[in-house]
Parts: C-alpha cells; sequence; structure tokens
C-alpha cells in the first residue's frame, strides 16, 4: 500500500471535510468491495480448492469413509467433515441418523 497526500488525489472540499475529522493523522480507505477479488481467485488457488472439494463429496457420495478420503487427500477427518457439511447448502442437504450415529446425504 503506498502513502499518497489527500491534496493531490481528493477534491480540496473534501480535504476540508476531512480535515475536521482527521489532521495529520494517516488513514486507511478500503477498496469497494464489489471490485476485490476473493480470496484465491487471482492465483487460480480458489478454483483448485472447489475442485479438489467436489471430488471430496463425490467420493463420499460413493460410500467412501472420512477416514480413507481424509488418507486420500492427506487431510484431517475433520477437515473432511468441514468440507462436507460445508458443501451442504450448495449441493446436499444432511441429516443426523441417530440410531447409527451416521450422518447420512440426500440431493436435493
Amino acid at each position: 500500500m503506498k502513502y499518497k497526500n489527500a491534496k493531490t488525489v481528493l477534491p480540496e472540499r473534501l480535504v476540508k471535510e476531512l480535515q475536521k475529522y482527521v489532521q495529520g493523522q494517516i488513514i486507511y480507505v478500503p477498496g469497494d468491495e464489489s471490485t476485490r477479488a476473493r480470496w484465491g481467485e487471482t492465483n487460480g488457488t480458489r478454483k483448485k480448492y472447489d475442485s479438489r472439494n467436489s471430488e471430496i463429496i463425490k467420493l463420499y457420495k460413493k460410500g467412501l469413509s472420512k477416514e480413507a478420503i481424509a488418507q486420500k487427500y492427506h487431510l484431517s477427518v475433520y477437515s473432511i467433515k468441514k468440507i462436507i457439511y460445508n458443501s451442504k447448502d450448495k449441493y446436499y442437504r444432511f441429516s443426523d441418523d441417530e440410531d447409527n450415529d451416521k450422518e447420512t446425504l440426500e440431493i436435493e
């Protein structure tokens, strides 16, 4: 982040208005959120993880255990559970089977 003098980038009336609140201090003006790239979008990392997570969901749906998936992807079982749980809004609905203490997966 580069320092810029307000007098060189802002209209004079806006500088005077800002001086009512902040004088001689450095302030941060965040960028517009709508134009800001989300984490991993500019370097392809998000796409890579979305693809991996989609594969994890497919394997889980086919009946592969969380433990086996964790071993295949070198992740913890807890991470696999989070990936499955967090994907429910996108793809699946989960319900708890209390008798078996096992999660069941249903396609919406």
